[in-house]
């Protein structure tokens, strides 16, 4: 509303489950703290049944997105979707942690009840069309879930070792 009433070059871009090194487990981030619980050989918790999906963006691919959107004018006034619309489960999810950080952790699931109190309900799934995106600015994801894994995976331990050198 405000850019057709002002003109001024805005747009409102959604921003899907976007994961990269540094990022932290805290708000409840999900790859981080299951990747840093795998790392150290500790259960990983999934809450509910794992069945809930989503996709998780690789922050440079989103970053490149971002600085695309900036350079398009036909952008402007426009709402815009970037991520990745690579969809897997919690449960899956949970399994490529360990498997790519060659972990023992195991699952432990826990009910929506017992973690957050009676009610509480979750998003079965969380896919975002990326159509407009790929139309706009040639929006095209290059790095997978795989990728998000290895690479917080890696900031982590180099995290974790530069730690222990200095401490």
């Amino acid at each position: 509303a405000h850019w057709k009433e002002s003109r001024l070059p805005v747009a409102v871009v959604r921003l899907f489950n976007t994961v990269g090194p540094r990022q932290t487990g805290q708000y409840g981030m999900v790859v981080p703290r299951f990747v840093h619980a795998a790392l150290k050989n500790e259960q990983i918790t999934v809450h509910g049944d794992g069945s809930q999906s989503r996709c998780f963006g690789h922050v440079h691919d989103v970053v490149e997105g971002l600085v695309r959107l900036l350079d398009q004018p036909s952008c402007f006034g426009q709402v815009i979707n970037l991520g990745n619309s690579e969809e897997t489960s919690i449960k899956a999810l949970a399994e490529k942690a360990i498997e790519l950080t060659g972990s023992t952790s195991e699952i432990k699931y826990v009910s929506y009840d017992e973690a957050y109190g009676e009610g509480f309900e979750d998003m079965q799934r969380r896919v975002p069309s990326l159509e407009k995106a790929k139309r706009m600015i040639g929006y095209q994801p290059t790095r997978s879930l795989a990728d998000i894994i290895n690479d917080v995976a890696n900031e982590y331990q180099k995290s974790a070792s530069a730690a222990q050198t200095n401490g």
